[in-house]
């Protein structure tokens, strides 16, 4: 049973970076044709993709926040994380962490994790 748990600082003052990690269990994040994506949802609104890592390390990230937005991976420790750069109050959302095991399809889930921007 593949687990995914999210981690990291539950509050972020702006113009700071978010760093959020998602901690791996169960599966490897190096195992073809996985994907491992980010995804959040403010308060009161839909849920937004971000990007995502594969299993070859190749990233994607939404054109909406690529700008300040990156993902990593360590292999090491089965781990992938999400840093966006330049917060705002817009940024506040419960983050999640999933993974893609083909066409868009979501199969597993972290918790997710609030963080809240404000000073």
């Amino acid at each position: 049973q593949v687990q995914l748990q999210e981690s990291g600082p539950g509050l972020v003052k702006p113009s700071q970076t978010l760093s959020l990690t998602c901690t791996v269990s169960g599966g490897s994040i190096t195992t073809n044709y996985y994907y491992w994506t980010w995804i959040r949802q403010p308060p009161g609104k839909g849920l937004e993709w971000m990007g995502t890592i594969a299993y070859s390390g190749n990233t994607h990230v939404s054109p909406s926040l690529k700008s300040r937005t990156s993902i990593s991976r360590d292999t090491s420790k089965n781990q992938f994380t999400l840093q966006v750069t330049s917060v705002t109050p817009e940024d506040t959302a419960v983050y999640y962490c999933a993974r893609d095991s083909g066409n868009w399809y979501l199969d597993y889930w972290g918790k997710g994790t609030l963080v809240t921007v404000s000073s």
